[in-house]
């Protein structure tokens, strides 16, 4: 008990700088899917990938298939995407962190099965997955 109230700072920044390591684990939000995950999904081919990265980030390589509505664009496009809405959304971004923005707007548009991808291109790119600078649909 001495060793816990002569050491109280030191334990209350231990304890401190512990939740400060969960707090990005915390404050995830959206649906997330592995690298594995969305491959797999993407192979069943009843999915929308949905690239809301700018347009001169998309043209440098994006995922087969992908559509390209850069999230600023977003709510003023989503009437673009539909007829997808009976389909799987897998929103993509850059690193992962962008993902859940888009996913609250198409939510709000009435898509139910929206995911993000973890890690987003740089984890697809980190993989060695295959990425690709022909046109989309």
């Amino acid at each position: 008990m001495k060793f816990i109230i002569d050491n109280i700072f030191l334990i209350a920044l231990a304890l401190i700088s512990g939740g400060a390591l969960m707090v990005p684990y915390l404050q995830q939000r959206g649906n997330k899917l592995s690298l594995l995950q969305a491959t797999q999904l993407m192979n069943q081919g009843k999915t929308l990938v949905l690239d809301v990265r700018d347009t001169e980030q998309f043209a440098a390589g994006h995922l087969r298939d992908a559509r390209n509505i850069p999230l600023k664009d977003l709510p003023q496009r989503i009437s673009e995407l539909d007829k997808f809405k009976s389909k799987s959304v897998i929103v993509i971004c850059q690193t992962g962190t962008q993902a859940a923005k888009a996913e609250v707007h198409l939510k709000k548009a009435g898509f139910t099965e929206v995911y993000g991808l973890t890690g987003g291109i740089a984890a697809w790119q980190g993989q060695g997955l295959p990425l690709t600078t022909k046109d989309a649909k």
